[in-house]
């Protein structure tokens, strides 16, 4: 009986450890560079060191730099092709900056050093975008062998719209959560009932 109920206690240890793990939100924290972090004339480009990693909303990348010898700046395209310095949608200056991805899409960064810019201390990424599953599209419906459609049935067809864009749901993440809080609770009442 007490081997049991030691049984009994790790399987419930382990759902509980689950569940835990099934109900956090997976992002990453990510240093810019590795190792070097966000420095001049790097050893490898910044957008090489990117294209080997995978980047999704909430993820937060992490710029290590000397404070007060350079910057992060995140800016359009156009400037991050000419290392314009000028006008950056955000500025970053503190020598550990973190910019977490709110959207997917691309994503540009330079120095606030216009000379370390044009030497290299540039990044350019594309965030993912979260995997959306969408009911299947019906097809019309075949026409008779032999028959050619008519031209009132072109007419009164329903022009085609364009698809709707969706917004990811949390319901996977909620029901994994409901799946095992009821085995949790179950397995509460189970061991309740051997004592």
């Amino acid at each position: 009986m007490e081997s049991s109920k030691r049984y009994l206690a790790s399987i419930l240890a382990v759902i509980f450890l689950g569940f835990l793990s099934s109900s956090t939100e997976a992002s990453n924290n990510i240093l810019v560079g590795g190792k070097m972090g966000w420095v001049s004339n790097p050893s490898e480009n910044y957008t090489s060191w990117a294209s080997r990693n995978r980047f999704n909303i909430a993820d937060t990348l992490i710029f290590k730099y000397n404070k007060g010898q350079d910057s992060v700046l995140v800016v359009s395209e156009d400037d991050y092709d000419s290392c314009n310095t000028a006008s950056p949608m955000k500025s970053m200056n503190d020598g550990e900056s973190k910019f977490t991805f709110d959207r997917s899409g691309p994503f540009y960064f330079i120095s606030g050093n216009q000379g370390s810019c044009q030497k290299g201390e540039k990044l350019y990424l594309v965030v993912i975008t979260p995997k959306v599953s969408s009911p299947p599209t019906p097809s019309p419906p075949a026409a008779p062998l032999g028959s050619s459609p008519s031209p009132t049935a072109e007419i009164n067809a329903t022009p085609p719209t364009a698809p709707v864009p969706s917004t990811p749901s949390k319901s996977s993440s909620t029901t994994n959560s409901i799946v095992w809080v009821s085995a949790l609770v179950s397995l509460l009442v189970v061991s309740v009932s051997l004592y």
